[in-house]
């Protein structure tokens, strides 16, 4: 799959509900998966590979979670810490978020199930539902901050996309 990069606007999309729970929705996760780990994540949304459904995977070290959707009903406490995010390469934001969490989603088999969370399994949760909502950590900066890491973002993409034409001329 591919890894979309801001300020790709499908990184902006709210996703839509998933409806049935089958082995198409199956392969997805897999691939999810897949990637997050070829890119040395701890958690990748479906927004991130370009697409419309309310998909998560994460994995802080405990075990690959798969969530269809998720959502958050109950929160406690805050904490401020740095985040990254594989879709803002090179940047890095504080972000406060909810200390504990409990969320509850279907699983790959259509079961519904909850979770209680905390630390940085509750805060990679937490960064993967934002996209799931169409937001994402360069909003939590500062207006000025976030015009300059997004011009740093676009001329990096523009640079990639560069040596791209470039490998297919060749």
């Amino acid at each position: 799959m591919n890894l979309r990069t801001y300020p790709d606007p499908v990184l902006r999309h709210k996703t839509g509900r998933v409806e049935t729970v089958g082995p198409e929705e199956r392969a997805i996760l897999d691939k999810m998966a897949e990637t997050m780990y070829l890119t040395q994540g701890v958690g990748l949304a479906a927004t991130q590979v370009g697409l419309d459904r309310q998909f998560a995977v994460v994995n802080v070290g405990d075990g690959l979670i798969k969530m269809i959707n998720p959502i958050i009903t109950k929160q406690e406490g805050k904490e401020t810490q740095e985040e990254g995010c594989l879709s803002s390469p090179g940047v890095t934001v504080k972000v406060t978020r909810a200390r504990r969490i409990t969320v509850q989603f279907l699983n790959e088999n259509g079961e519904v199930c909850e979770l209680k969370a905390d630390g940085l399994l509750a805060r990679a949760i937490q960064h993967e539902l934002d996209h799931l909502a169409g937001v994402n950590i360069i909003d939590y900066l500062h207006p000025l901050k976030r015009a300059l890491a997004t011009r740093r973002l676009k001329a990096a993409r523009s640079r990639q996309a560069k040596k791209t034409s470039r490998r297919k001329k060749t």
